[in-house]
């Protein structure tokens, strides 16, 4: 099995700051590594609406010379039954690397051992952690650096609080979450981050209280209460999620240069507030254009040729 990313923990804090540190150099000169994927193809499948990561790996792939070919479940014959482990096999015969975009982190995994080329997970249910590379990105840009920072995420335990916890950990940031009871990052995650961040200096600290998570925070975060595939909780969650919007009130408490942080789309008036994401703390639309410049620099780290 070719060296993929279905998850941040599958690079090293090293890795994870090159590939920063790259993704830096990229957006700064957009014509650099123009021809590295020159005479390559990615494979692009989405089984679940997107806009941000289907835009950013096509523009990415074709600002790095290759050629990008997006398709959903319709358009290949997993629609009508065949093996993910088979379509990986037979997309490895055709294309470079396979980007996908699904539920189930084991689909994932089951696409990548099949296959004989590199498998970058664009978002599952587990993990969304394409994003975090994003996201630390912003964040070195707007605070000069990671280490020792603290990032607040507050909502609900879902796939982005996966990443951010395990990156953040890597990056020796403290990493608070807080949700409501029952809606808890799985323990197994919490657990595998604590680990990371007694290598690096981090600290990992999950709960139930917004407020006091917020409280001098350098970064705010937050995601929608029901993601893809929740769509029938939604109601119910928003009466559950209601205290942690993030709102004036959290960030009164933390830092004063918070930075206020949403991976979009953004359900306004929801989990977050019209005056959070559009007052001049946000730095969500820097977030959503540093997508491309990271997923190029992982594109370029993955196939070795920086």
């Amino acid at each position: 099995m070719a060296r993929g990313y279905l998850s941040v923990d599958d690079l090293s804090a090293p890795e994870l700051g090159s590939v920063l540190s790259l993704a830096g150099k990229l957006k700064a000169d957009r014509q650099m590594h123009g021809d590295a994927f020159a005479g390559r193809s990615a494979a692009l499948i989405f089984e679940k609406s997107s806009t941000r990561t289907r835009v950013s790996f096509e523009v990415g792939v074709a600002q790095l010379g290759g050629h990008p070919i997006t398709l959903s479940s319709g358009d290949l014959q997993l629609g009508r039954g065949e093996t993910i482990e088979d379509t990986g096999r037979v997309l490895s015969r055709y294309v470079d690397v396979i980007v996908l975009r699904t539920f189930e982190q084991e689909r994932l995994e089951a696409l990548a051992g099949a296959a004989s080329i590199p498998v970058v997970n664009a978002l599952s249910d587990f993990e969304h952690p394409c994003q975090a590379l994003a996201d630390l990105l912003t964040i070195e840009e707007h605070l000069g650096g990671l280490a020792g920072r603290i990032l607040t995420y507050v909502g609900d335990g879902n796939n982005v609080a996966h990443s951010l916890l395990l990156a953040g950990a890597k990056a020796a940031m403290t990493v608070r979450v807080s949700t409501p009871v029952g809606f808890e990052p799985i323990p197994q995650v919490v657990e595998r981050a604590e680990e990371i961040a007694a290598e690096t200096g981090g600290s990992i600290e999950v709960g139930t209280d917004p407020a006091a998570a917020a409280s001098g925070a350098h970064v705010l975060y937050t995601d929608v209460w029901a993601s893809m595939g929740q769509e029938a909780e939604a109601e119910e969650r928003a009466l559950i999620f209601r205290p942690y919007q993030l709102n004036e009130a959290l960030i009164d408490v933390a830092d004063p240069g918070v930075l206020v942080m949403h991976c979009l789309p953004a359900h306004r008036g929801e989990e977050i507030s019209d005056r959070a994401i559009d007052g001049d703390r946000s730095v969500v639309f820097d977030q959503a254009e540093n997508r491309l410049h990271t997923q190029k620099a992982l594109l370029v780290f993955l196939f070795g040729l920086a």
